[in-house]
């Protein structure tokens, strides 16, 4: 299991534990993170699960996919060189410690 820390837009933090092979999009949801909205259920469609990972994360996660690339273009929120979809990332000792932001806005 995964412990991954979310940081919400006014600066609170939850830690959420993301079991292994289980998406952070996944595990926010269960943990009641409302700003992750996942209108399309993980399946890398919608982008309202957009992340920001923070400094020194983003070389830990595999790369992302050119769909995810695509996706993360369509985003509400600002993208950054960091942006990521959570449901693209899964539980694992690779998020293990991650501190992520939440943006604003998902629409």
């Amino acid at each position: 299991m995964a412990q991954v820390t979310f940081v919400h837009p006014g600066g609170s933090r939850s830690d959420v534990t993301v079991p292994d092979g289980v998406s952070l999009m996944e595990a926010a949801i269960d943990a009641g993170i409302d700003e992750i909205l996942a209108e399309c259920g993980g399946n890398a469609t919608c982008a309202t699960c957009h992340i920001y990972l923070t400094e020194g994360c983003a070389n830990r996660v595999p790369p992302m996919t050119p769909l995810e690339d695509d996706m993360l273009e369509g985003t509400v929120a600002p993208r950054r060189p960091t942006s990521r979809l959570s449901c693209q990332l899964v539980g694992g000792p690779a998020v293990d410690g991650l501190v992520v932001e939440l943006p604003e806005d998902q629409w």
